[in-house]
């Protein structure tokens, strides 16, 4: 059995992540500094700090003696990053600097690190891990920026990494009061309050959406197999291609919601069609989709039901406003 080190290990992906591993009898401890984490999600297993992934001492100590490291752990509002850079790249680009070399420092075995198609940027779809990466926004800047450090310091170091890239994840214990991200918790915690939808744009924007389950397939194997050292592998469904309009289409029929979705103007940067290929997942990973979109928000609004929808919490700071921020987020119309 291993130690597993989870960053963000108080978040939707992490705290999952750490379900799994406790189930396969490995040793999990992880930090989370709670920007976008909540208690109630960490397994009362889990050796748990509560720290920021920009404090290098205390991640090498709570590294010491693990074997592998997932990097969760970021701020990630592509969106946002538009008009909030320093706060976005600060958790981001900083952060996972201060988790890497800790974890080298730590001489941990691998570290698997969780990235964004937004590293593609606007390129033709589905999006291959063969595209040379284009971002067109900070986030994803960002998030090229951290792969690069990433191999830099473990080729040097020794120490073995994979970059995996999820596509929009949703499921039970997303973060769902949340106005800057996550469109379908958005959605359903809207409609769940006899509220419309707000959609950006003309709502054709293209996406699929990842059910946890179906990424924690290829997480796990990516901390211990041989054939996926030194890859990017893009994780998720890629079957159901599905546009803004029919996502808030499909949650509407689910709740049994009159929709009426409230049009706003399109978000500056944002990519009109973001879709991957799991071609190399299933090639290396055994990968097989398991969860359809229509049972994956179901299972998402019997869990928002559950706990009961929430007032939108606008918890991060706006850096730059001007006539392109949408009055969504200036004037907290969610």
């Amino acid at each position: 059995m291993a130690k597993i080190f989870i960053t963000g290990v108080a978040g939707f992906l992490g705290s999952h992540l750490a379900d799994i591993m406790l189930a396969d009898g490995h040793t999990v401890a992880g930090t989370d500094n709670m920007i976008g984490g909540d208690y109630a999600n960490v397994p009362k297993d889990v050796v748990f700090y509560q720290d920021d992934c920009n404090y290098f001492w205390n991640m090498k100590d709570a590294m010491e003696g693990c074997d592998i490291v997932y990097h969760c752990a970021c701020t990630p509002y592509e969106g946002l990053s538009v008009f909030s850079p320093h706060v976005v790249m600060q958790n981001l680009v900083t952060a996972a600097t201060g988790v890497f070399s800790a974890a080298c420092a730590a001489k941990v075995k691998r570290i698997v690190h969780c990235s964004s198609m937004a590293r593609y940027g606007a390129q033709e779809p589905p999006f291959h891990e063969d595209l040379m990466p284009m971002p067109q926004d900070p986030y994803g800047i960002g998030k090229f920026a951290v792969e690069l450090l990433l191999e830099n310091l473990c080729n040097t170091h020794g120490v073995e990494w994979v970059v995996a890239v999820p596509h929009n994840i949703i499921g039970p214990r997303q973060k769902y009061d949340d106005p800057f991200r996550n469109v379908a918790s958005i959605m359903i915690n809207l409609m769940l309050q006899g509220r419309q939808p707000v959609v950006y744009g003309d709502g054709n924007q293209e996406r699929c959406f990842s059910f946890i389950d179906d990424c924690l397939f290829c997480l796990k194997k990516m901390a211990f197999q041989q054939n996926v050292i030194g890859s990017v592998v893009n994780i998720g469904p890629d079957e159901e291609v599905v546009t803004i309009n029919q996502l808030a289409a499909t949650i509407a029929t689910l709740l049994d919601f009159k929709l009426d979705p409230i049009y706003m103007p399109g978000r500056p940067q944002e990519v009109k069609h973001a879709v991957c290929s799991s071609d190399k997942a299933r090639r290396l990973l055994g990968y097989k989709t398991q969860t359809p979109l229509v049972t994956g928000l179901a299972r998402m609004i019997e869990h928002i039901k559950e706990r009961g929808p929430k007032p939108f919490e606008y918890h991060l700071p706006i850096e730059i406003v001007s006539e392109k921020t949408p009055k969504t987020w200036t004037q907290q119309l969610f």
